[in-house]
């Protein structure tokens, strides 16, 4: 028996999702962490050790009038412990490692329906109670399918949209600049969510998505043959050094820039005006940057670099 008179149990470990606003009403860092009430303790507590998606809903903040969220699962990660939250009672935090960024917002409802089956009445209509719950567990082949619409560039299934009007990118049978070998489509994708490629590949996606395929630096935008952009997706804290797969830790960059930007002979300050290594750069580094010398910024302001790892490069690798 449980302490409050409960019959203990154990439940199976299964997969969830958890909603997280632009803005969270708690202490949210997607990345990193998930802070929630007891309410939604058991709920959590049945996906350690299991992967989880994060919603973003209509409200961005914790007022009720609030809105433009997406609507849409937005990033994967896997749940690795729920600790006590130490400064506030019946509060807990789920500590999260393995955190990716889809290639697109999947909104909850598409063209065959909702993802969740359990949002969706006999009559097709939305069951909100079941909605309003920031906390929902989900089955394996919930989870699959949107995860296959959230990377499906990275896994070979269709072009990378762009605004209407502008050419898509084409498909890629495989990971990398010179992969060979087609993707397995047929293995369960939660399974390559580890995989270096599969990472690298949908991170690059979601930032040069975001950066609309432009430097963010220099403000080129160039598109080759079969609509692929040159512009690459860099991080600011690099993963060698715990920096995490998530947008708001890339930037998008030529390859020139993006050289400088790794060994430290641009960096960004925390207002998002371009800093020179005026020892080390070269004179004619200048030329190559916007005129205005500020980072061009995405137009989401949760997908623009956090300024913790802005932080980091400029004190770990800068050379300014």
């Amino acid at each position: 028996m449980t302490g409050d008179g409960e019959a203990a149990f154990t439940l199976a470990v299964t997969k969830a999702v958890l909603t997280t606003k632009v803005d969270p009403t708690y202490d949210d860092r997607p990345e990193e962490r998930y802070h929630f009430p007891r309410t939604y303790l058991r709920q959590v507590e049945a996906a350690v050790g299991d992967w989880i998606v994060y919603y973003e809903p209509r409200r961005t903040t914790g007022d009720v009038l609030s809105k433009g969220g997406r609507q849409a699962y937005f990033a994967t990660a896997r749940i690795d412990t729920v600790i006590p939250d130490p400064a506030r009672s019946e509060h807990f935090y789920a500590l999260v490692s393995g955190y990716l960024e889809f290639e697109r917002a999947v909104p909850f409802r598409e063209n065959f329906g909702t993802y969740e089956r359990a949002l969706t009445k006999d009559d097709g209509s939305t069951n909100k109670g079941a909605f309003g719950r920031a906390v929902r567990n989900m089955t394996d082949d919930e989870y699959d399918l949107i995860l296959m619409a959230g990377y499906s560039h990275t896994l070979g299934l269709a072009p990378r949209q762009r605004p209407i009007g502008e050419v898509p990118e084409e498909i890629h049978s495989g990971f990398g600049e010179n992969a060979q070998a087609p993707y397995e489509v047929d293995r369960r994708i939660v399974e390559q969510l580890v995989s270096r490629p599969f990472r690298d590949r949908a991170f690059s996606a979601a930032v040069k998505t975001a950066y609309a395929d432009t430097c963010a630096m220099t403000g080129l935008r160039i598109i080759n043959g079969g609509g692929r952009s040159e512009v690459q997706a860099a991080h600011v804290r690099p993963v060698a050094d715990r920096g995490p797969d998530a947008v708001s830790n890339g930037i998008a960059l030529s390859s020139t820039v993006h050289w400088m930007f790794d060994r430290g002979l641009l960096s960004v300050d925390e207002n998002y005006d371009l800093l020179i290594a005026k020892s080390t750069a070269p004179d004619t580094l200048s030329r190559l940057l916007v005129p205005e010398r500020k980072l061009r910024l995405p137009q989401r302001p949760e997908l623009c670099p956090a300024q913790t790892y802005l932080d980091y490069h400029r004190r770990q690798v800068f050379k300014g």
